[in-house]
């Protein structure tokens, strides 16, 4: 077993491990990348400010998320497709998850189905969802959720129109994926994996093939997945799927101060500065470059979490130093689960939350409450001087 000590290690493990038609889904962006380099480069532009001779016995990283305690400011973020990555892999992430103390988001385009991960799990996990067109399948599957005792929802609205990556297109990589005989012959050469997703009889997305109208197989799928996203969501749409919902909402996506006050007045409990990992539009700030002036406008009226960029403990420092009041991490749980399932995401975490409190420890604050920025040194155009 490989010494794991850092989240590259499980990066190097899941590219060995796992089909490159599915590694590429996750270690990809839109366009030229450049969104999705900067997400993680733009971090290693903000240092810490090291502090000594203070008390740092008794140290805790425990906070709330939209009134959830949690062991840290961490949710695992909805990435669609988990359950190809490895065998049953949303229920693998959700079992890690909840055994560690910190939240799980389903996405809506999982493999395992809402109630595949409420029969696995014992405590509530919260449901992703994108703005779709069918108001009676969105009913549908709300009344889903709330019968899975989710917890709260968190609605995508950076997905109205979808972002080119060229990496899928060339590994055709659609709902469902289609397979060609070099991507075939490639997952031949992943033998645990495939022997494990041999075993499971969950290998389609199983939220939507027997529940959409029209898609009873995953052959009918890809038609239905053109033509369910709205193009023309506005507010209004995004207050209706609230109040559809009814209870706690967690709007992700926004990546503008007015688009921030707009979610506060729609009553967003949480709001998610996120550029979709680089995934949408190419060329937009990166994340973390982007909370500061979000926080500052809305982050007394609302929660402010980052997403996008997240590798390490001390990119959750300082996120949570720059205002967020959490952080929500994608690819970083996706390379552990890949490299070696449950364990793996587990291990994810742990590498984060050791990072974590030991960093913050070395910057003097013994409570992840008590982190500000002055813990920090930015340089003085960070968030950049544009016009």
């Amino acid at each position: 077993m490989p010494v794991i000590t850092e989240i590259a290690d499980l990066k190097r493990i899941y590219k060995r491990r796992v089909p490159k038609m599915f590694y590429d889904y996750a270690e990809s962006g839109s366009w030229s990348e450049q969104t999705f380099r900067e997400n993680t480069s733009d971090f290693d532009k903000i240092r810490l400010r090291q502090r000594i001779a203070m008390d740092m016995d008794n140290r805790s990283t425990s906070s709330e998320m939209v009134g959830e305690e949690v062991s840290m400011p961490v949710a695992l973020a909805p990435v669609g497709l988990t359950g190809m990555q490895s065998a049953d892999g949303e229920i693998k992430a959700a079992r890690a998850a909840e055994a560690f103390g910190v939240p799980f988001c389903l996405s809506t385009m999982s493999i395992c189905s809402i109630e595949d991960v409420a029969a696995h799990t014992t405590k509530p996990f919260w449901f992703q969802v994108y703005t779709l067109k069918d108001d009676d399948f969105m009913r549908r599957l709300f009344e889903r959720a709330r019968a899975a005792k989710c917890s709260a929802l968190v609605i995508t609205v950076d997905l109205q129109i979808l972002g080119q990556r060229h990496k899928d297109l060339k590994n055709g990589l659609s709902a469902p994926p289609k397979l060609t005989l070099k991507s075939i012959a490639n997952m031949m050469t992943k033998v645990t994996w495939g022997l494990e997703m041999l075993q499971t009889k969950r290998r389609f997305f199983g939220n939507i093939v027997g529940h959409a109208e029209g898609v009873s197989d995953p052959s009918s799928l890809s038609s239905w997945t053109a033509e369910a996203f709205d193009p023309s969501l506005d507010w209004d749409r995004i207050k209706t799927l609230m109040d559809m919902w009814g209870g706690k909402v967690v709007l992700k996506g926004i990546m503008d101060v007015e688009d921030a006050k707009k979610a506060v007045e729609v009553g967003a409990d949480a709001i998610v500065v996120s550029n979709h990992g680089g995934r949408q539009l190419d060329g937009a700030l990166s994340s973390i470059r982007m909370l500061e002036e979000v926080v500052k406008e809305v982050g007394d009226k609302t929660e402010v979490w980052l997403d996008s960029g997240i590798r390490s403990g001390q990119d959750v420092l300082k996120a949570v130093a720059m205002g967020a009041k959490g952080v929500m991490i994608g690819r970083a749980w996706v390379y552990g689960l890949g490299a070696m399932g449950e364990k793996g995401v587990t291990t994810a975490l742990e590498v984060i939350h050791k990072e974590l409190d030991t960093s913050m420890a070395l910057c003097g604050r013994r409570d992840i409450k008590d982190v500000d920025r002055d813990i920090l040194l930015v340089p003085k155009d960070f968030a950049g001087d544009w016009s």
